[in-house]
């Protein structure tokens, strides 16, 4: 039986793997210097994981609150139906929802998670009367105003400890 990705995997590609977390624009001379390795075999390394799919891209954080949308509401929402027609009738209307950054399906008394960025209490009464309340086949929508930041990150230390598996 093949191996998984993550048992190919040995400790120096997580530690690659933490620092480009850390920092996914680092130079492969500065990767090597922190997971003491050459730059070639930390480039060799990264197009490998790259290749695997373990490494799908790379992007910017950006903060919001300094572009004005210093609110994020957690919106759940409740559908009619979950024929799989008007699943996806739903998800691809909320493709077409600016406002939204983050939409996923989920188990349990709701049917889908969403994450709306807007700048105050009145912008997301626009956008729950625009953009929200026009999305198809809904039954109920739930909002929280999420009111403090504790922790984000990019990856769970857990998912990129080489001891796990």
């Amino acid at each position: 039986m093949a191996k998984s990705v993550r048992e190919a995997l040995d400790r120096t590609d997580f530690r690659v793997l933490r620092a480009l977390v850390d920092d996914g624009r680092a130079a492969d001379v500065t990767l090597g210097e922190t997971v003491n390795l050459s730059s070639t075999a930390v480039a060799r390394r990264r197009k490998l994981l790259e290749e695997k799919g373990v490494v799908t891209g790379y992007s910017a954080v950006i903060n919001q609150q300094k572009l004005g949308y210093a609110i994020t509401v957690l919106v759940m929402i409740e559908l009619s139906s979950q024929s799989e027609t008007k699943l996806m009738e739903f998800e691809e209307a909320v493709m077409a929802c600016p406002s939204m950054s983050f939409c996923s399906f989920i188990s349990g008394e709701n049917d889908f998670m969403m994450l709306i960025n807007v700048r105050s209490f009145d912008h997301y009464d626009l956008v729950y009367r625009k953009e929200l309340s026009n999305l198809p086949h809904v039954a109920k929508i739930r909002s929280s105003f999420l009111l403090r930041e504790v922790a984000r990150r990019r990856v769970a230390p857990a998912v990129l400890d080489e001891s796990e598996g």
